[in-house]
């Protein structure tokens, strides 16, 4: 999908969440209860956005916006 069918907030949230996980997949073994509790609030914010509810807001549009945050970052992810 292309950038402009998400609205700016959930590319900023998936964004977020992309950040997050990096992270808390960085720290190994030390303290990881607030950035457990970051991706766990990022993850129902993503979840429950009303752009899902929409006729374009299906699963596909789930894994596309996650492509397209990976893509935009340089990850090597294709199909955006």
């Amino acid at each position: 999908m292309d950038r402009n069918a998400y609205p700016p907030d959930l590319i900023r949230t998936q964004t977020a969440w992309t950040d997050a996980y990096a992270e808390l997949a960085s720290v190994g073994t030390g303290s990881t209860t607030v950035l457990r509790r970051r991706l766990l609030r990022l993850s129902v914010r993503l979840w429950w956005h009303p752009f899902w509810a929409t006729a374009a807001g299906g699963p596909a549009a789930r894994v596309a916006l996650r492509e397209l945050v990976h893509a935009g970052r340089g990850d090597g992810v294709s199909g955006a």
